[in-house]
Order: structure tokens, then sequence, then C-alpha cells
């Protein structure tokens, strides 16, 4: 996903008040205000609102769960309000990247040409008010139609784009998909045009939750949705019951929902209609009645509140302020209020293949010899905020870690002499002495983001890349994403990007964003123009190319996940490395915690590994000693 997409293997589960755990089986309540399971363990007690304030959710779609595509949405959705084919633990770590059946009664019988997914739907799973009725195969393929209606901008649909035989973006609502067979209500089958063995990860995406047509196909412009959204998950928005679903009209008339609106406030109340037998409840644990997000745009104020118990906890931009985790990591008695997870994500600057002195792959090499990552790894926070990436893939999806390091530098500060010697075989270095003095090497454009981690370090950047003679001109922007995501602008070099797993297999790292296929005039994720051909070249505009493509790299990898053990990992970590020694389209830098605080009354918290925020269905309150 668009990091606006690895941790440790562990993320801890806070116990303040209470003990906390995930439970299952039967409940009782104790005297001392804990829960106990018929297998004797402890866990918290249910009940309570838990109180949240954030600076700004930058919804991508109106909270349209077609169109969503940021780690908070995703955590939002797939903890309260839909439940999808397959879904994960709602945890941090290992556990946290795993699926576990949701809507399906099982995982999917797979043909033995690994194109034909067939799924059952379990019994007793229904949609909330306004419709309280069954949800069936029906309303899963409706999902998928939707999607691939233009008009409804659907964020992520190029996943399914041409995989799912009969499936592409239409003007209208298509009527059917050909690769999409319903034969009863309890059974949904797809059938692939190749083999896609991360296809069970897709299947686990928000815009893949059941929709019911009555509804959702009221709203088919970008974003209507978010605010008439039926809930197939354990929660609701609050007022959801107030809509009127008699028609169209009669829904436009009773609407929107009162509890969701996206630039205020979202609130969520118990589904009335969600029976958690049909729920694994170390998946989703629904303790609290109530939670809500309110907006604040003063983000002192909203760690202030969390430390004096008068919020549970913030969904912010960014972690908290400096002097807020400062606070937190020197005090032991806060200490346990601050809570991290390690984020599937990689924070990198990305080097255009197709503009010089980017062109050249010396000159590739030489600005990761030269780079003093440690520099940036201090202007965003300390060791406190991440560890210095080396390559691609973030560590928990690829195992290869920081001992792979093809650049390693003494404490990652740079080393000038390596890089002036990679510098001496450019052709950008026109007398051999190590610098890169040609005419193309001054004035190179480089984009920023506008905000505090990237503004602090910008002057690392720009001064380490001066040490080998390329002189950048800054360009810090709101808009940093459209601008190099649009070819026909010509960006050399951006500092601004960074990727998050759609879904954890290096699939969506190396198999999708080196893709030459999919480079595109606008909305283009493949920034380094990898694989681009001479004659998409002449379509875009772009001067130089072709590039060298891994196109080849990639289906070999994805046909080595479904023949070995390891899900293809060892090709995926090989073209990781090839990515970072023969083509050099990236020099990564960050590894990210995602840092959070949360309040005195907090008895259950948890990282959600898969969405890289908190995993909103496993939260717990004790009220008595809320302010």
């Amino acid at each position: 996903m668009i990091v606006a997409a690895c941790g440790d293997d562990s993320a801890e589960t806070t116990t303040t008040a209470a003990a906390t755990s995930t439970t299952s089986g039967a409940t009782t309540t104790t005297a001392a205000g804990e829960t106990t399971t018929s297998a004797g363990t402890t866990g918290p007690q249910p009940g309570g609102t838990y109180r949240i304030e954030t600076d700004g959710i930058a919804y991508t779609s109106g909270g349209d769960p077609s169109g969503e595509y940021l780690g908070i949405s995703f955590g939002i959705f797939t903890n309260l309000l839909a439940r999808t084919l397959l879904t994960y633990y709602h945890t941090g770590g290992a556990n946290g990247n795993s699926l576990a059946p949701d809507l399906a009664v099982d995982f999917p019988e797979i043909s033995d040409d690994g194109l034909t997914y067939t799924f059952t739907l379990k019994d007793g799973i229904m949609f909330g008010p306004p419709l309280s009725r069954p949800i069936t195969s029906k309303d899963v393929e409706f999902a998928f139609r939707r999607m691939a209606t233009e008009s409804v901008v659907a964020q992520y649909e190029f996943y399914y784009d041409g995989l799912i035989d009969g499936m592409a973006l239409s003007a209208d609502l298509p009527d059917s998909i050909a690769g999409i067979e319903t034969p009863d209500d309890k059974t949904i089958v797809f059938h692939l045009t190749k083999v896609s063995p991360d296809f069970v990860f897709l299947v686990a995406m928000p815009a893949t939750s059941p929709m019911p047509e009555e509804v959702a196909g009221c709203f088919l412009q970008a974003g209507e949705y978010g605010r008439y959204v039926v809930s197939s998950g354990p929660y609701m928005y609050e007022g959801s019951d107030q809509l009127d679903a008699s028609s169209c009209e009669a829904l436009v008339a009773s609407g929107p929902i009162s509890g969701f609106d996206p630039e205020n406030h979202s609130y969520f109340v118990r589904n009335p209609d969600y029976d958690p037998a049909t729920d694994d409840p170390a998946v989703r644990a629904n303790y609290v009645d109530r939670i809500t997000i309110d907006l604040n745009t003063n983000v002192q104020d909203i760690y202030a509140k969390i430390r004096a118990g008068e919020l549970e906890g913030a969904v912010s931009s960014g972690n908290p302020p400096a002097d807020v985790l400062q606070a937190y990591a020197t005090d032991p008695a806060l200490a346990p209020l601050l809570k991290e997870g390690g984020d599937d994500r990689t924070w990198y600057i990305t080097m255009n293949l197709t503009v010089p002195p980017f062109d050249d792959v010396h000159v590739r090499r030489a600005a990761n010899l030269i780079m003093d990552k440690a520099g940036i790894l201090q202007a965003w926070g300390g060791d406190i905020s991440g560890v210095v990436a080396t390559h691609i893939q973030p560590p928990g999806l690829s195992g290869l870690g920081a001992d792979y390091d093809p650049y390693a530098t003494e404490g990652h500060r740079g080393d000038l002499a390596a890089a002036m010697e990679e510098m001496k075989l450019s052709k950008y270095d026109t007398n051999g002495d190590g610098l890169c003095d040609a005419p193309e090497c001054s004035g190179v454009v480089m984009i920023n983001r506008t905000s505090s981690n990237w503004t602090a370090s910008e002057p690392v950047v720009v001064n380490s890349l001066a040490q080998i003679g390329i002189q950048v001109a800054v360009q810090e922007a709101e808009n940093h994403y459209t601008i190099i995501q649009t070819v026909a602008n010509n960006i050399p070099i951006g500092m601004n990007p960074g990727w998050g797993k759609d879904y954890p297999d290096s699939s969506s790292f190396v198999g999708f964003l080196f893709d030459g296929r999919g480079i595109k005039a606008e909305g283009n994720y493949n920034y380094s123009m990898v694989g681009l051909s001479a004659e998409q070249a002449a379509e875009l505009g772009v001067v130089f190319g072709p590039t060298v493509s891994v196109d080849a790299d990639i289906d070999a990898c994805k046909l080595a996940a479904l023949e070995s053990e390891q899900g293809g990992l060892d090709c995926w970590n090989a073209l990781d490395m090839k990515m970072m020694e023969e083509i050099v389209p990236w020099i990564p830098y960050l590894w990210p915690n995602i840092l959070t605080t949360i309040g005195p009354a907090v008895t259950s918290w948890d990282f959600d590994q898969f969405a890289g925020t908190t995993a909103f269905s496993k939260l717990a309150v004790d009220p008595s000693l809320q302010r």
C-alpha cells in the first residue's frame, strides 16, 4: 500500500489495570472485574467505550471499502466492519501475517492446475442494519463487479484485473464476471487466467468484502458508499439502523450515516446481527461496546489527553512528537504505556533509470555508498523510530534482514572513498576524479515531502549526494506522490516514497513495484521505470530508455511459489539482491517502528501486523479508570 507500505517478530499485548489475553470459550466475570474462560485463562472485562482522537485520516475514497488504500482503513474495515473470505489474526509479528478463514468455512479448494479456487461460506453470517439479512455468495461477487466499475475508482483493482478471467475495468457496472461463479448461496468459484499463489491474500483485502447490491449498487461514484456502508463485521457505524434501504432514493433521503463523517468523526457500536459463534476470538475479540474516533488537529493536545486518562489512544498521521516519545521512553511509570509494532514497509529514495545522471548504474551505486543512513535515522528520532534499511523487502517478509547489505559502510555513515571509486566508472565523471561533474549532475530535481521527518532528513540526503558531485534542487510538495507518479514529469530522484505491504508476500514488493508491464502514464508505482520497453518509452514520451526488465524473474518467482515449500521465498530474495546489486533502483534507508501511547484505563491493546496500525478488535478498557 502507498505509505502516506519490518518489524520485529513479536508485538506485545499491554497489561495495565487488568490482565489481558485473547480468550475463547464461555466467560464469567470475576470479583476483580476480569473475565475467566472455560479454559481457566483470564481476559479483560467486556464493555465500555474506547476513545481515540486523530489529527487527520487521509481517506483515499471517503471510507468506501472499494477504494480505501491506506493502512488505517485496512485496519478499521478488517477489524470492525468487513468480513472477507479469509482474514488475518489482527495481532503483531509473524502470526499477524497469517491467514485465517473468515466468511469461508475453510481455506479454498484449489484445482491441480492452480487456476480454480472454490470457497464455501459459513452459515449464520448476516449483514447488519438496515438490512439484517444473510450474506450470500452473490454479495461477494458483487464486490468484484463493483470494483470493476470505472467510476468507483477502486484503488487496487489492478491486482484482480486480468487475473480473474473476464475481470476488466468497465464504463458501466458489469452484469457478471466470467471467471466468478456462484452456483448456490454458499459457494463461490474463481477461475484465474494464470497461476497466482498470492490469490489467497487477495481475497482477504477489504475491497473483496461482501457488498449488498441493493445498497452499494446505489453508489457507483468514487467515495459515495463510505457514508452508507452496511457492516458484515462485529461493529457498525452508529446510526446505520436509521437508514431506509427500501430504495436508492429512500437511502439518500435517510442518510448519510450519522456515526461516520470522514471530515470529523467515526463512531462504532456493536452490530446486533453479528454472531460471534461464526468468528474466531483469536481473530476478533470484540471487547468494547463502542469505539469513538474524533478529529483534533492539535497533536500535542491529543497526547496530553491520553496521558491524563481522558483518551485511550490516538490514530495519528505519524509517530508521537519527539518530546512525548522522550517522556515515555525515560519515565518508568509511563514506559509500559508506550507501544510499538514493527511495520512491514520500507522508506526509500527512488532513482529514475531513464533520467540523467541516474540512467547510469555506477551513479546509482555511488549514491548508495555515500548515503548517510545513520544521519537520516537520527533525523527521524533515532533508534526508537526503526532500523536502517539495507535492501528492498522488509525483514518480516524476506528473512534477509539487515545481515544482507550490499553497500555496507561503517556505522551506516557512508563511505566517500568507495563511492568515488564507483563514480569513476560513470560516464558522468568526465575527468576520472570520482565526482559527478557533467552538466547533468547539477540542478537535479529531487522531490520531497513537507512534513517534519522528511524536511529534517533532507539536509542529510542533499549533503551526502553533494560529496560525490550530485547537486540537487529540492522541491517540497504536498502532492509529492502525484508528481513522481506522473511519468511525463521525468523526475530524476525522490526522497519522499515508502511502500508498505498490501499483503504479506514478497510478490507485493519486488513482484509488484518493478513489473515493467504495470508502468502507466499517471498513478505509476514503478517510479524507477524498471522494465520500461522501447514501445512504452515512445508512448509515454520518455526520452531515455528502454531499461533492464525483471518481468521474467517475477513470473519465475510466482511459479516457484507454487512449487516450493517456502512459497518461492528463495527466488524472491534472489530477485531482491539482483535489484540491489545489478539494477539499483533505490536507496533504502529505514524499516520503521509504529509508535503510539495508550491511556491508563486500557486493559488490552495489540498491534495489527497486516494493517500496520492498532488492532481495533483487540482493545479493552476499564471504565472505572477513565476520566
